[in-house]
């Protein structure tokens, strides 16, 4: 620790004990003195002060040191008494509220953060007013009777030289009637040191008198006691001091008058001297004498064993006394005066190890004479004494302990004595920065009165703020503690100040409902002081407070209410949050070149529409950099950065409005902020309108109230809403604003009425907003100032598109005709239109003719129409751009009709986006196209789900027989099987049931299913395998007719819409093939029926269920049947049998394939592993009546297949009597016939089935992979069962 004399506590003593002055003067003197503007003691006390006397002391000891620093207090005779408690107390309050009303100017300031009030000094950071505050406390406790450091050492009588008799005046002042309590009640010597001062005023010029009177006082008092002082000697009372000596002992003192202005530099020399003198000469010497005398006494009477073995048993028995607070009283000339006297002037002397000997000695004694006051003293003294001696900390802590605890023991009697104890118990340790236990005695200091609280608690926070590690939080804490408690003593200003200074330490924390405390009450005191903004400030803090409840919630608005009401205006509030912004919601739409038909398109990602467009904006590679550049014209480079809208069109700013609170408000007038000019000027753009964080707030308000914001004018038209919000509820706003001419448009902010009589204003900052509308590929972020700024360009053609009737929800499966409508309300003419869908799968373009068609007899098939299929428009179907015709044109006069067809796909939520490309007839304009874009939203039902089981027909090449399963799957919904039907002319379809056992109902109801089933065969097939093949009229067609007295004919599948939605749908279906044959597609349609109540015409509502890839194949190419005899009769008594048979082999694959048929005189063993290798794709379903076994795909090694011979015993009825191996190749889709021949030995049936079909694949189209792994290339295949009857002939 530094000198403890150079500490805050240290100077405090230096200040506080020293030797007391009783001054006495007679009423001329203190005229004399008034003439300057202060008292005879507020003139002496500058040169009462003395910084280095340079004064030789010697107390008890042989040895001197030097006195540097030495103060004398000086105080009137009457003055000389304890204060007075509520005089005291009102001179508390005077100095706390003067030091608010001093400091109101920093009230307006924002506070600092905790990390710069962290980082400035101990001494800025702490109000400087506590001291002065401390030193009243200190005072109001002066003169006890206990403690001698505040008895007078010594009395001044003044007489002024133009008092009559002053011989006699000198000895009435003295007179014993009038001396303070202290020296008539005994508790001090009366027999003080006394110095005569005659005054003497320069302005009456009887010097030679007051020399005369100076002679009579020293005949009578001795000649070094007296002294002649001249005042007063300026003429004209002009005088100006360079320093003015008397400003830190008069609190009243102002510039505007000057003090001491009839005293010259002689005068303030002479008084200077004149205490120099008084002190050096008279009351140093007299202290140092009496310190001697003193301790000779003691030393006599106390000190040694002897003398103390005699004072513990003259004191002993005083245990049993009843206790007292204040204790025996003690005269002056008894010894325990006489100790503390002797204490007490060492201590104001500097000699502190004197002054702790005799605190010692007589602390016992106070202890057993149960005078608890006085051994309070005693402690508190030899704590100070301890520190100045900068000794054992431990003790001095404990003897201020010791006193403090005392002192609160004794009662309200010592409550003020146990606060200056602690004051002085918190300065010792924060001196030794023990700030964390200086914060406790000051929460532990009594408060008389709740403001004396407000400060100690204010003290304590400091406290916690500079210890190490910093308390932030109880620092908090104890700021609003201790504001409280001012503002319940009507100490306002000292209440925002504290509370500012915890603000600082709860923002920006999660602690919202002491921050909401802190900010709400703030506003309240700075309304009740009229400082209305500062007021609005912290309350619009706590206006979104929805973690508070619903009563809270009111209380802050009906604050905030009354505050507004008392400015008498209707007040604009900056970034009112009542309600709240949500500022990465907020988007910009604004058409350029392109343009939108719903709210719903314009709020479809860019990055969509971009890749919609690719293919039919022209130079989209100059495009996707800045679309203006793609313009023949060359612009200046400020439009290029510039967002472009169009005169006569709206720009709209959503914006999303929450209301934070569980009460309801009320929100009127809401619109826009804009200002326009008729010229781009980027620099003026700078300069007005657009404010961002760092501008005034004035600026916004001058904005607001500018006509340039009037909501009709010739510039453009703002649009305005009312909305009333529930509690929790959110709303999202749409605001336009519509130029007019052409020229510079920026959107400012938005404003808003709260209420009725609060205006909201917000401005926006272009880095939260998020734009709706983006340019091309991704560009270095533009400048704020460009972000919400527009060059408005003239008028252009907009073309407003609607497609009628369409549906929002539909079952799956529903196929319709639509209409899209295109109008051009412009003079001007459209042309070139180009037209691309999103999802074609769902909504194609029809041709023009299907206008004047009947819906939906136009998909049926006409008597005239063939039955050869129509092949797809590969091109047509491929492509979704699709070109209206040249002549195409949309006037303002005729709007353009199209045909469209729809069909709902699949079950699910689906998006539609369609954009429409067109050119304007004037190519004066900065833009030259624009593009439509339109978007809707459409929920699919699951309506009819129908799959499809196939399994080949082993008697026959390529036939397969169907089984069609069909669940309705709707809630309530209705259908009419109509017809199933093939895509393409490869097949024919053969229902195998009756028509009317399909659906006994005639309708398949909710929850209803049902299955049927048919033969399909392949026409290819049955071509190049029969030389004499029936046509397919005769032998089946690739429609079935799944209803029964329909007479209306069936759906023409192989036109459009049919075809073209089927190529979609294979396309979105479309899979990996597996093995070879291919695949076959279906198409079931069925009918439902709306408006079905008497009087309103039946609506046919189609539906078509497309399943696509349907495999008919297997893993193995091949496919063979035999063919032959069923059965024989044959005379075995003359020879044995031969019959001649054949196989047909097919390829079905589009490879050369390499078979090899391999007879056996025996029937193969099949193990388990071969049978789970059946490449015959079994599948499940039906089988021919005439198939006893299932087609056998075997494992590519032949020696896998262990073969069985026949035993000895048995001789098999029959040999194959052919070549026992045949090879052969056959090219892709064709067949073979090989001949073969068995032996019969014995009449039976035969099953002949024991033979092999080795393939190999010997050309690969692709070397692809299926969904299973590599493609195979070589198999084995078992016989199928064949079945001969052989009879004896009789």
């Amino acid at each position: 620790m530094a000198d403890p004399a150079n500490t805050k506590l240290g100077r405090m003593l230096l200040d506080e004990i020293t030797p007391v002055v009783m001054v006495l003067r007679t009423p001329l003197v203190e005229e004399s003195c008034r003439k300057n503007g202060f008292s005879l003691i507020e003139m002496l006390a500058p040169f009462s002060n003395f910084n280095n006397i340079d004064v030789p002391v010697r107390t008890a000891s042989d040895q001197p040191y030097r006195l540097r620093k030495f103060r004398l207090r000086l105080f009137y005779g009457s003055e000389v008494r304890q204060p007075n408690i509520e005089a005291a107390k009102e001179r508390l309050k005077e100095v706390i509220t003067f030091s608010g009303d001093k400091d109101i100017s920093d009230l307006c300031s924002d506070p600092p953060d905790i990390e710069s009030l962290i980082a400035i000094s101990k001494q800025e950071m702490v109000p400087s007013w506590f001291q002065n505050f401390n030193k009243e406390l200190i005072d109001v406790v002066a003169f006890s009777e206990h403690e001698a450091f505040d008895h007078p050492v010594a009395c001044l009588v003044a007489v002024s030289s133009k008092d009559k008799d002053p011989i006699d005046k000198f000895v009435d002042l003295f007179n014993t009637n009038q001396l303070p309590p202290l020296l008539n009640d005994g508790a001090m010597d009366p027999k003080i040191l006394k110095y005569f001062l005659l005054v003497h005023d320069n302005q009456d010029g009887m010097l030679e008198k007051a020399s005369g009177i100076l002679t009579e006082m020293r005949s009578a008092f001795g000649a070094n006691d007296c002294r002649l002082l001249c005042i007063n000697s300026s003429t004209d009372g002009a005088e100006e001091h360079q320093e003015n000596l008397w400003a830190s002992y008069k609190a009243s003192i102002s510039n505007s008058k000057q003090y001491g202005c009839f005293l010259n530099a002689d005068d303030i020399e002479e008084l200077r001297s004149t205490m120099h003198d008084f002190s050096s000469k008279h009351i140093i010497p007299h202290m140092e004498l009496k310190i001697r005398v003193l301790n000779q006494q003691i030393s006599a009477t106390r000190r040694g064993f002897r003398n103390q073995i005699r004072n513990l048993w003259w004191r002993k028995g005083k245990d049993d006394a009843p206790e007292n607070a204040n204790g025996p009283m003690y005269t002056f000339s008894s010894i325990e005066s006489q100790i503390r006297v002797l204490g007490d002037y060492a201590f104001m002397l500097r000699d502190y190890e004197l002054a702790l000997s005799n605190y010692r000695l007589i602390s016992t004694d106070y202890k057993l004479d149960k005078a608890w006051k006085h051994y309070a003293g005693v402690q508190e003294m030899m704590g100070l004494a301890y520190f100045m001696l900068d000794q054992s900390r431990k003790d001095a802590e404990y003897c201020m302990e010791n006193a403090f605890s005392t002192y609160l023991k004794i009662g309200p009697s010592g409550g003020r004595n146990a606060t200056r104890c602690g004051i002085w118990w918190a300065e010792m340790l924060k001196a030794r920065d023990q700030f964390k236990d200086a914060a406790g005695v000051y929460f532990r200091i009594p408060g008389e009165e709740p403001l004396h609280s407000a400060v100690m608690l204010e003290q304590a926070s400091y406290c916690f703020l500079l210890s190490t590690p910093t308390m932030l939080r109880k620092y908090g804490f104890h700021l609003v503690l201790s504001g409280d408690l001012y503002r319940k003593c009507d100490q306002t200003k000292h209440a925002i100040r504290t509370y500012r200074g915890a603000l600082s330490v709860f923002k920006g924390t999660t602690w919202r409902h002491i921050r909401d405390h802190v900010h709400f009450h703030i506003g309240k005191w700075y309304a009740f002081l009229g400082m209305f903004d500062e007021a609005i400030k912290h309350v619009l803090e706590v206006l979104p407070c929805g973690h508070q409840t619903k009563a809270t919630q009111e209380l802050f608005l009906r604050e905030f209410f009354r505050i507004i009401q008392e400015t008498g205006k209707t007040y604009e509030v900056l970034r009112l949050q009542l309600p709240v912004i949500n500022f990465p919601l907020i988007k910009v739409v604004f058409e350029d070149h392109r343009t939108y038909a719903s709210t719903a398109a314009s709020s479809v990602r860019e990055s969509l529409w971009q890749s919609l467009e690719e293919d039919m904006i022209p130079s989209l590679s100059v495009m996707k950099t800045n679309w203006l550049e793609s313009q023949q014209k060359v612009l200046p480079k400020k439009y290029k950065e510039s967002n472009v809208c169009v005169a006569g069109e709206a720009i709209k700013v959503d914006i999303s409005f929450r209301n934070p609170l569980q009460i309801p408000i009320s929100i009127s007038n809401v619109s826009l902020i804009c200002k326009h000019s008729a010229e781009f000027d980027e620099t003026e753009s700078d300069a007005n309108g657009f404010l961002i964080d760092h501008q005034n707030d004035k600026e916004l308000r001058a904005v607001s109230n500018s006509g340039e914001f009037s909501l009709d004018t010739s510039l453009f038209t703002l649009s305005e809403i009312d909305i009333s919000m529930r509690g929790g509820e959110t709303i999202l706003v749409q605001l336009t604003v519509t130029p007019k001419i052409e020229g510079s448009l920026k959107v400012v902010g938005v404003r808003w009425k709260l209420s009725g009589s609060v205006v909201g204003i917000c401005n926006f900052n272009s880095d939260i907003i998020k734009k709706k509308v983006t340019k091309g590929k991704k560009k270095p972020k533009q400048p704020v100032k460009d972000n919400l700024q527009f060059l408005v360009i003239k008028s252009l053609p907009r073309l407003e598109g609607i497609i009628d009737n369409f549906p929002k929800t539909v079952y799956a499966g529903d196929l319709r005709r639509l209409t899209l409508e295109l109008r051009n309300p412009s003079k001007i003419v459209v042309k070139n239109l180009k037209m691309k869908i999103s999802h074609p799968r769902y909504l194609i373009i029809a041709d023009q003719e299907v206008m004047n068609s009947e819906f939906p007899t136009c998909l049926r098939k006409q008597e005239s129409s063939s039955e050869s299929c129509t092949q797809v428009d590969a091109a047509r179907a491929a492509s979704s751009l699709f070109v209206f015709p040249e002549t195409t044109a949309i006037s303002s006069e005729t709007p353009l009709k199209w045909p469209l067809w729809f069909r709902a796909a699949a079950a699910g939520s689906i998006s539609l986006y369609i954009t429409i490309y067109y050119e304007m007839e004037d190519e004066s304009s900065v833009i030259t196209y624009r593009t439509l874009r339109m978007h809707y939203n459409l929920e699919v039902l699951p309506s009819l789900e129908v799959s499809f089981w196939t399994s080949p027909c082993s008697s026959k090449l390529q036939e397969f027989l169907v089984r069609m399963d069909v669940i309705n799957r709707t809630s309530s919904e209705s259908f009419q099987i109509q017809q199933l039907s093939c895509v393409g002319d490869q097949w024919e379809l053969v229902l195998l049931q009756p028509v009317e056992s399909v659906s006994p109902l005639e309708v398949l109801i909710s929850g209803q299913a049902l299955s049927c089933f048919f033969k399909l065969k392949n026409r290819r097939i049955r071509q190049s395998t029969e030389e004499n093949t029936s046509s397919l009229a005769t032998s089946g067609r690739a429609d079935v007719k799944l209803v029964d007295g329909d007479s209306r004919g069936l759906y023409d599948t192989s036109i459009s819409p049919f075809i073209l939605f089927h190529h979609h749908e294979r396309v979105h279906q479309e899979r990996q093939e597996q093995g070879h044959g291919g695949t076959v597609d279906f198409i079931l349609i069925s009918e439902s029926w709306s408006g079905s109540d008497a009087g309103l015409s039946r609506t046919t509502e189609v539906f078509s269920h497309h399943t696509c890839h349907c495999r008919v194949a297997s893993k193995s190419p091949i496919w063979w049947s035999m063919n032959g005899p069923r059965s024989v009769r044959h005379d075995f008594s003359a020879a044995f049998c031969e019959i001649n048979l054949s196989m047909t082999v097919y390829n079905s694959s589009e490879d050369v394939v390499s078979v090899r048929i391999v007879t056996l005189d025996y029937t193969p063993a099949t193990n388990s592993a071969t049978s789970a290798a059946s490449v015959s794709g079994n599948e499940v379903g039906w089988h021919d009546t005439s198939q006893l076994s299932e087609i056998k795909v075997t494992s590519d090694v032949i020696g896998s297949r262990g073969g069985k011979a026949p035993s000895t015993d048995s001789v098999s009825p029959f040999i194959w009597s052919g070549t026992s191996s045949t090879r052969f190749n056959l090219e892709p889709f064709s067949s073979a016939q090989v001949p073969l021949q068995i032996c019969v030995f014995s009449p039976g049936t035969l099953d002949l089935s024991n033979y092999i079909l080795y393939w190999n694949l010997v050309s690969s189209s692709d070397g692809g992979h299926d969904v299973d792994g590599p493609k195979v290339s070589s198999g084995t295949c078992q016989g199928h069962s064949y079945h001969v009857a052989v009879l004896q002939k009789e």
